[in-house]
């Protein structure tokens, strides 16, 4: 029998690649050749000679899988490594993991420890750190990291700025990241779109709309930046908020009249609730024309947006014809879309329609969630069709859906205003499987057994209770 392909540190780094499974992975990386190196004195003699390229994918792999000890020790085993020197990418990368994992200490360690590994430490890694730690939302580790900076013999850099800036936006600090704002500028450091992006969206969010514009104004004229698709829809929805809808359609304007592309699905899905929520639904055929023009298709989130404005016009042939334009440029409908349209139906009191709705979902590629239960069995206690109702109820019982508490009353108070025995019993039942009854539903039963059953359905009731508990 042929021996056994020897893994060549090469064939390792492919291998490595390839594997999917993080676990198997650093099996693989420790042991390339199992049984090769029987005794400790064949392998003191014939080490395996890890590449760097090895050692990146490993510690990225381990690293998205959370599997951090792992990580650290194939980071202790790379330091102990004299053939190469590991790139500052590579712990740039290793501490944005810690900072998805909302872990700032290592993530700070991992910088700490960069010089140990003969690898020198660049504003990059620097602001690698900060940005782990906004997203820890560790804002005393960013002032404390700030005020060692020049011990490190690092200069900020626009991304060191926009990372600050964006950290005192968020913790509503407006002041003081107008003051680093203008000490980039001092400093000669450029501002970048993202810069004026941070600022005028934390201006918009707190109404401060002069300001914001302000700002937009100055990114032309004197940076010569122009306004990204974030700034503009920032502006615009601002703008629909405080009913200034004019006003955004005019800005919508300088964005289509401009030299770059700035227009997207976005925006068109913000001016589309805004026209609707003002009453101009007309107009919302011509931003459509206008999107086809611009040669934008709209995306699940704009037709859920026209979907919920024809649902709140309570124009529902408009609302289906928008399903079936889904359909004809294959946008597949979500739950959001289904969701919505059955609740403007059972507002209505179109129940029926709504159930063969939610009847069709699973036909047309989507099931309906517990807030489609919910929806759907709160509209049909709404407009008394108990017994439809309490269908719904043992479906939603045998999911381990848990209906609104207010809707259960009501349904078990139209069954005892009819004297419905059988359906009330059904729904007595499955409420008790689901650990549903209450005491309102205790006491509404037994002035029901008291007020409107004769002895024998009385007994009959309580007898089946018994049982289904």
């Amino acid at each position: 029998m042929a021996a056994a392909r020897k893994v060549s540190p090469f064939r390792l780094t492919s291998l490595i690649r390839l594997e999917k499974d993080p676990r198997l992975a650093v099996q693989l990386f420790r042991d390339p050749n199992p049984g090769t190196c029987a005794t400790p004195e064949a392998t003191a003699r014939r080490p395996f000679r890890y590449s760097a390229r090895s050692y990146d994918l490993i510690i990225t792999k381990l690293g998205r899988a959370r599997m951090f000890p792992e990580m650290e020790q194939i980071l202790d085993q790379m330091g102990r490594e004299t053939r190469f020197t590991p790139k500052e990418a590579l712990f740039c990368s290793v501490i944005s993991l810690y900072g998805r994992a909302r872990l700032p200490d290592p993530a700070a360690r991992t910088f700490h420890r960069i010089p140990a590994f003969r690898c020198q430490r660049t504003i990059r890694s620097f602001n690698s750190l900060l940005h782990a730690l906004l997203n820890c939302r560790d804002f005393s580790g960013i002032e404390g990291l700030c005020g060692e900076i020049e011990s490190y013999g690092l200069m900020p850099d626009a991304c060191t700025y926009n990372i600050l800036i964006h950290a005192c936006c968020s913790e509503g600090l407006l002041d003081i990241a107008r003051d680093l704002f203008d000490e980039m500028r001092s400093r000669g450091v450029q501002p970048t779109v993202a810069t004026f992006g941070t600022l005028v969206y934390a201006f918009c969010s707190n109404s401060m709309l002069e300001d914001a514009f302000r700002l937009k104004d100055e990114m032309l004229q004197v940076y010569k930046v122009r306004p990204n698709a974030f700034i503009y829809t920032s502006l615009i929805k601002s703008l629909c908020k405080m009913n200034e809808l004019d006003s955004a359609l005019k800005l919508k304007e300088e964005i289509r009249m401009g030299d770059e592309p700035g227009l997207d699905t976005a925006l068109y899905s913000t001016l589309i609730r805004a026209l609707f929520g003002a009453g101009r639904k007309r107009e919302v055929v011509e931003l459509l024309e206008e999107m086809r023009k611009n040669k934008l298709e709209a995306d699940t989130v704009c037709y859920n947006t026209m979907i919920t404005g024809f649902c709140g016009e309570n124009d529902f042939a408009a609302t289906f014809e928008v399903l079936n334009e889904m359909a004809r440029k294959g946008r597949k409908p979500d739950v959001v879309s289904y969701n919505v349209i059955i609740s403007g139906l059972c507002r209505q009191g179109k129940w029926d329609e709504a159930k063969d709705l939610f009847d069709d979902m699973p036909r047309r590629g989507c099931s309906p969630d517990i807030v489609t239960h919910r929806i759907l069995f709160d509209g049909l206690c709404e407009w008394k069709q108990y017994k439809e109702a309490a269908l719904l109820f043992d479906e939603m019982v045998f999911k381990h859906y848990r209906p609104h508490v207010e809707s259960v009353h009501r349904m078990v108070d139209g069954l005892c205003e009819y004297t419905d025995l059988d359906s009330l019993m059904f729904v007595l039942a499955n409420a008790t499987k689901g650990n549903l009854i209450d005491s309102y539903i205790w006491k509404k039963l037994a002035h029901c057994i008291c007020k409107e059953f004769d002895a024998t359905d009385a007994c009959k009731l309580v007898g089946h209770l018994s049982s289904a508990m």
